[in-house]
């Protein structure tokens, strides 16, 4: 077993049950700050990432990053979309007295824009899913489904893989590997709905699981864009054998926003 492998099985050996135990038995308050944490964690290096060597705007990113997940976690709908206005508006009006040429003020918006909106206005959204009804079943779900997903893809992709899926964005990722990540999602969909009593069909869940682990392999991808674009390997180091907090992340976020909005619609 290579070192790699050694150090994501003694990760998950420490985090897994942690998870768990936040998940069953968390309050709801210790839930969400532990993935406001972890929110500004991965803003953290997303912006070390994407603002190398200025201490300055990265900053500036995390707090403008962490203000937008406080507003999603703690504000009312309604008045958080008026808050999330407030915020974009100070965003703007700073950018004008940022120095350096226009393009780079505009580049720089750019970067700040979707690093706050892609990790402090989603990433959030999974406390709103934990605070929904059976909320604490439905986060177990799309973890477990993921998790699968993912770790399926990993072995099948790593010993039967031959065809490259998307080389310029992740060069390791496989075709072979993304259909196990769809055939995991769903074998292991489909238990963890008979385990945790989820309120659903059989129909409904294997195409829950189907999409859930579509999204969860272009949520991988779009971390991956930006990683290629800044030419770094992992977003961190926080995780012996995963990177960093937003490589971890980067699979759930786009599936957790998805459960959330189905569930408001359509298991209101």
């Amino acid at each position: 077993m290579d070192q790699n492998l050694k150090a994501r099985f003694a990760t998950a050996a420490v985090g897994l049950p942690l998870l768990g135990g936040l998940i069953g038995w968390g309050a709801p308050w210790l839930f969400s700050l532990t993935f406001f944490v972890l929110t500004v964690a991965a803003l953290q290096e997303y912006f070390a990432m994407t603002c190398p060597g200025d201490p300055g705007r990265q900053w500036r990113g995390i707090l403008f990053g962490s203000a937008v997940g406080l507003t999603v976690m703690l504000i009312p709908t309604s008045t958080a979309a008026l808050c999330l206005s407030m915020l974009l508006l100070l965003l703007f009006a700073s950018t004008l007295c940022s120095g350096g040429s226009l393009v780079e003020r505009i580049n720089r918006l750019g970067w700040t824009l979707l690093g706050g909106l892609y990790i402090g206005f989603l990433v959030p959204q999974l406390a709103l899913l934990f605070q929904l009804k059976d909320g604490r079943g439905w986060v177990a779900f799309v973890f477990v489904v993921i998790m699968a997903g993912d770790s399926s893809a990993f072995f099948i992709g790593k010993h039967f893989g031959k065809r490259k899926l998307a080389p310029e964005l992740s060069p390791s990722k496989t075709v072979e590997g993304a259909i196990a990540y769809l055939i995991g999602s769903v074998v292991i969909g489909v238990l963890a709905m008979m385990v945790l009593s989820l309120p659903v069909g059989l129909f409904e869940i294997v195409m829950l699981s189907l999409v859930l682990s579509v999204l969860g392999q272009v949520g991988d991808l779009f971390e991956s864009l930006i990683k290629r674009a800044f030419a770094v390997k992992d977003s961190g180091e926080l995780l012996p054998g995963h990177g960093g907090v937003l490589d971890r992340l980067d699979s759930l976020i786009f599936p957790v926003v998805f459960a959330t909005f189905y569930l408001r619609v359509i298991h209101p």
